[in-house]
């Protein structure tokens, strides 16, 4: 039982500080599969003199607390055991024991042969395990021949790079990540006036802290809204996204949210944002975990609207559509929500373009497995 109670500990603290548990503020199992091997081949190793009744036992009981820790962890951390990453992990732990009790167990005629294939069983393990993560994380996109969502935004998403026609031409596009990864999600219709590019039928608009909108650009976001069209809003009152060029000069993004007439229009106030917080704050809305930044509060929502995040972010019914409303547009910027690895689904910092292509294409943004963050205190 010690054997079995020290094994589980073990993982659960690798799991926490080496798995990505504790850089990433989630607390899910699925993270301790990569090093399921290493453990695993430890308590292997260390009842190497046992009968094959007690080894098989005591794998099982490590097994089995592990996941009893993990679900407990998870249900007083994120309010959900995760029974599909335990069942995930308990699963490959019993296959990874399995294989490390076989390799202890041999008794080849060249002596350094175990070692040899104990490292290879860890290193590919722990390889084989990442990959398989990323796979089952990595969302769904929008389903072929889905309406393409209309996009309008002030921020530099396009040709994010450089602002040299000559280096764009030798170098690419550069796109932001952001531009990036929703476009990996869906199609996105990138445009500079809503008057003469009205959102196709079926099709979603995203308005990301456009600059000044003329009237009736306006006229049309509240036309196709309540129409019944779906759409998201970043209203940033306090920008901070990266000037590429000098103070002042009208390229550079809005300081401050432009959207106020269109706001009032639905009852809706954004409140100031605050200038003594500069971390990002983590956010749970509907599901999922959004990283802010300087987020501004709406300080009026009509009766139609439901708040969250501490009224940072709003999902509203205007007239027969929908529309959610983020006080933020720094959500967009990469370092708060991309991966610590590129293309490692599962390592990243926040569910930002899963939430957005979830509410943009429908079927899109969800993967097998979700990511259980630790839940973010109340403001």
């Amino acid at each position: 039982m010690v054997r079995a109670v020290l094994t589980a500990s073990v993982t659960v603290l690798l799991a926490w500080l080496g798995g990505g548990q504790a850089l990433l503020g989630r607390i899910d199992p699925a993270l301790a599969l990569p090093i399921l091997a290493l453990t695993m081949l430890l308590l292997a190793v260390w009842q190497r003199s046992e009968g094959a009744g007690l080894r098989r036992f005591t794998l099982f009981t490590a097994l089995a607390i592990l996941a009893a820790v993990q679900a407990l962890l998870g249900l007083v951390l994120a309010g959900s055991a995760g029974w599909l990453q335990l069942t995930l992990v308990f699963v490959a732990g019993a296959t990874a024991g399995w294989v490390a009790d076989r390799l202890v167990q041999w008794r080849p005629r060249v002596r350094w042969l175990p070692w040899f294939a104990g490292l290879v069983l860890v290193f590919g393990w722990f390889a084989a395990g990442h990959i398989l993560l990323a796979a089952l994380y990595r969302p769904a996109a929008a389903s072929a021949g889905a309406p393409a969502a209309t996009m309008l935004t002030g921020l530099p998403l396009r040709w994010s790079g450089s602002g040299d026609i000559a280096a764009i031409i030798s170098d690419g596009a550069e796109d932001d990540p952001a531009l990036v990864g929703l476009e990996a999600m869906g199609p996105v219709s990138l445009v500079d006036s809503l008057v003469d590019h009205v959102p196709p039928p079926g099709g979603t608009l995203l308005i990301a802290h456009p600059r000044a909108l003329a009237p009736q650009e306006l006229v049309a976001i509240d036309v196709f809204v309540r129409g019944g069209g779906k759409a998201v809003v970043l209203a940033d009152a306090l920008s901070g996204w990266p000037a590429r060029h000098p103070l002042g000069d009208p390229r550079n993004p809005p300081v401050t949210s432009l959207l106020t007439p269109l706001l009032d229009h639905w009852g809706v106030t954004l409140g100031a944002a605050p200038t003594d917080d500069n971390e990002a704050l983590a956010a749970d809305v509907d599901g999922a975990r959004l990283r802010l930044s300087s987020a501004g509060r709406f300080e009026q929502l009509p009766s139609t609207c439901r708040a969250f995040a501490d009224r940072r972010v709003a999902q509203c019914r205007i007239g027969a559509g929908e529309a959610w409303l983020v006080g933020d547009a720094d959500l967009l910027f990469a370092p708060l929500w991309s991966s610590l690895v590129p293309g490692a689904d599962h390592l990243r910092r926040a569910d930002t373009i899963e939430w957005l292509a979830a509410r943009l294409w429908p079927g899109a943004g969800v993967a097998v497995l979700q990511p259980l963050w630790i839940r973010a205190r109340a403001d």
